[in-house]
């Protein structure tokens, strides 16, 4: 079952344009130059090893540089409080579970795409200490020997050691930035007293064409990671600032315990969605960009399980789609 924190922040950053927020904040200046961010778009499935689940999410997008050349950014979005020394092997381990998938999925191709890995960390414990380099990780005789064992790095996004005048000061649409306050300060005994300072902020979410659904999810989250009475009362406080009385009032009481069924299902009904992707990559069926979206817009779970089912057996789409509910 998915977490609090891989809810988050998949439902935050799975959206093209808060993840291009996100990679054009951390990516170095030339690479943000040189990608087409229209052609941003989020990949299903994780690499993820099972039993780390509870601790980390991650993300694949896929993007051309202005050059028409295919581009992976793959982000760990890492929850866990202590800082994991052996980071670089696990995404070194992670990079090649994604480049091994690529390859099944374009065995016609003589050369692989850049992939970049990117950690977001959001603990609780201080800031990030962990070698960022693979082979930093090994037991060298000398310096000559550094030639011989594998170089790997990864990009890190420490929001821990970010002050919050530069979080909000991040270019990026308002949850974007209002998740980078939420998942800094979210797990420490800071947030009850910083609640107020973003009620602009949370204003601005609002204000979104889904802004009522978007407040849901960070208070939701807040409540759920750090549900003390001072986050309750600063949170109910900064809510009656952006709604009506009533309506503050329903998003704190009915409307968060609603959520809390339709967050389980919405992980329950994207995770299978993805898995049916997934099975059909590996059959060699070919899904177009129309189908994929049908697929993963799918909020019944009953469709999702008769598609699911068919999928194990298809030979072509057809036999997965057709005559079935949207």
């Amino acid at each position: 079952m998915p977490g609090p924190h891989d809810l988050f922040a998949r439902y935050t950053f799975g959206h093209p344009e808060r993840a291009a927020a996100e990679l054009r904040t951390v990516l170095p200046a030339h690479v943000v130059s040189e990608v087409d961010w229209t052609s941003l778009r989020r990949e299903p499935g994780s690499v993820v090893d099972p039993e780390l689940r509870e601790t980390e999410s991650d993300l694949l997008f896929t993007a051309r540089l202005r050059t028409g050349q295919p581009l992976l950014l793959y982000v760990l979005l890492e929850h866990q409080s202590s800082v994991d020394r052996w980071m670089a092997l696990r995404m070194l381990r992670y990079v090649v579970r994604q480049v091994e998938r690529w390859r099944t999925e374009h065995p016609e191709s003589s050369r692989l795409p850049v992939i970049i890995p990117l950690v977001m960390y959001h603990g609780v414990d201080g800031a990030w200490t962990a070698p960022r380099r693979v082979e930093e990780l090994f037991e060298l005789p000398g310096e000559q020997w550094r030639t011989l064992v594998p170089r790997f790095e990864y990009l890190l996004d420490d929001l821990t050691a970010e002050r919050e005048e530069a979080l909000r000061a991040r270019s990026g649409p308002p949850l974007a930035r209002l998740a980078w306050l939420v998942l800094r300060y979210g797990r420490t005994p800071e947030l009850a007293r910083k609640l107020p300072d973003w009620t602009a902020l949370f204003a601005q979410v609002h204000a979104d064409a889904e802004g009522a659904e978007h407040l849901v999810v960070v208070i939701r989250y807040l409540l759920w990671v750090e549900g003390d009475a001072a986050v309750h009362t600063a949170a109910r406080r900064v809510l009656h600032s952006v709604l009506d009385g009533q309506r503050a009032e329903e998003l704190m009481g009915s409307w968060a315990e609603e959520m809390i069924e339709r967050g389980v299902r919405k992980g329950l009904t994207l995770g299978r969605a993805e898995y049916i992707l997934r099975i059909l990559t590996a059959r060699g069926v070919q899904v177009d960009e129309a189908a994929r979206q049908r697929i993963l817009t799918c909020t019944d779970l009953a469709t999702l399980d008769r598609w699911f089912d068919r999928s194990l057996n298809a030979t072509s789409l057809s036999e997965v789609l057709d005559g079935l509910a949207q």
